[in-house]
């Protein structure tokens, strides 16, 4: 390399950190160090350093047959969002699930000589590559182990910070067990089909949330993925749910959507749509998501809404979920919260979701106000609204 090439890096990584401070993904001297210290394109040699900077741009790790992301070195804005959120310290002990590499280098600065990094992959290309990288850019502490995440923890010790990259349907009991008494967990945690960063710590036999931010990631392998029904209500036309009470008879969910449409409005005024969404997936008795493709949506049969995935409340035979319209009386956002339902059930669905759209502009907007619990065990009977079950537990959400 180059002094010119050197000099050309140490600029992009100079205008990257002052990028995630302008949008708060990193607030403290200790992660925007950590940041400007690793040579991310050192971990992405086939990117051009300008993509490898980029504050959004993920570097693909590998690939399936079909051509579909199954490990990813995440983009920086998330990456530095996880991190202020774990408040990792010098001398701590920090396991990171899901490899890639770099997050590892950046963690290793932040716990300093003194401290320890483990990374962890189910896969052993990930890990070789990361190895190879890691050694090659002066991160040579820092261990990788292949492993899966779902068993592999009782027999690492304890840490005081878990970092999961992979997005996690269930959180096992062995996760909890190897945090110290004072130790955070974080990791993008999927309910009801929607996913949010989150910064667990113990409670009891449980955890409770600190902080929880909007994420992405590619899904947990291996014994901890999550459950996966989903229909095909036509072409381009999807709905999917990780519950196995929810109903998902595809034959006659499609007669109802190419069937009557039913509109109603809630008066509510519309704001917030990533926390609205999550309320809604959360409180709806029996929640799924419907995705819909651009040409479906530009047809009129399904509304925008649905383009990156939206809340539905479905039943044997009916559908509804969340639509807008302008409405200045109504909402900051100047629009008005309603509903689409399709079915012969169709009118009860769309009172029921109206009726949470109200409850939550009444009560609900503002973002951030949620407390995440999750307890190991078997979840209540019947479940309460917010709570979700799980493998080895359930997921609580109450809204303050």
């Amino acid at each position: 390399m180059t002094q010119l090439e050197s000099t050309d890096h140490m600029a992009l990584r100079a205008e990257m950190v002052r990028a995630l401070h302008e949008e708060d993904a990193i607030v403290s001297e200790a992660v925007a160090a950590a940041f400007a210290a690793v040579p991310r394109h050192r971990f992405g040699p086939d990117m051009a350093p300008e993509a490898a900077y980029d504050l959004h741009t993920v570097l693909p790790v590998k690939r399936n047959e079909h051509g579909l992301n199954t490990s990813v070195i995440s983009a920086p804005h998330l990456q530095g969002v996880m991190l202020e959120q774990a408040d990792i310290q010098r001398g701590m002990r920090v396991l990171e699930i899901g490899s890639g590499g770099y997050n590892a280098a950046l963690i290793q600065e932040l716990v300093g000589p003194g401290g320890e990094v483990t990374t962890l992959d189910i896969d052993r290309d990930v890990i070789d590559r990361a190895r190879e990288y890691l050694d090659e850019t002066g991160y040579g502490q820092v261990k990788t182990v292949v492993a899966d995440a779902e068993t592999a923890l009782a027999d690492l010790g304890t840490f005081d910070r878990i970092i999961a990259t992979v997005t996690t349907w269930d959180i096992p009991l062995s996760w909890i067990n190897a945090l110290t008494p004072e130790g955070r967990l974080v990791t993008p945690l999927t309910v009801c089909g929607t996913t949010r960063s989150v910064a667990f710590e113990r409670e009891g036999d449980g955890l409770v949330s600190r902080s929880y931010r909007l994420a992405s990631f590619v899904p947990m392998q291996g014994e901890g993925a999550a459950p996966d029904r989903k229909v095909m209500l036509r072409e381009g036309v999807a709905l999917q749910t990780d519950q196995e009470q929810v109903p998902l008879n595809a034959a006659a969910l499609r007669r109802a959507l190419e069937g009557d449409r039913l509109e109603k409005w809630s008066g509510a005024g519309y704001d917030l749509p990533d926390e609205l969404d999550w309320w809604m997936a959360l409180n709806l008795p029996s929640p799924a998501r419907l995705h819909a493709s651009q040409g479906v949506i530009e047809s009129g049969l399904v509304e925008p809404s649905a383009r990156l995935g939206v809340a539905a409340l479905v039943s044997e035979d009916s559908i509804a979920y969340r639509t807008r319209r302008p409405n200045a009386e109504t909402g900051a956002m100047g629009f008005e919260s309603g509903v689409i339902a399709h079915g012969p059930q169709a009118e009860a669905l769309a009172e029921q979701y109206a009726q949470l759209l109200r409850e939550w502009a009444a009560n609900h907007v503002r973002r951030g106000a949620a407390t995440i619990r999750y307890t190991p065990g078997s979840a209540p009977s019947p479940l309460p609204r917010g709570t979700a079950p799980k493998r080895h537990g359930y997921v609580s959400v109450t809204w303050a």
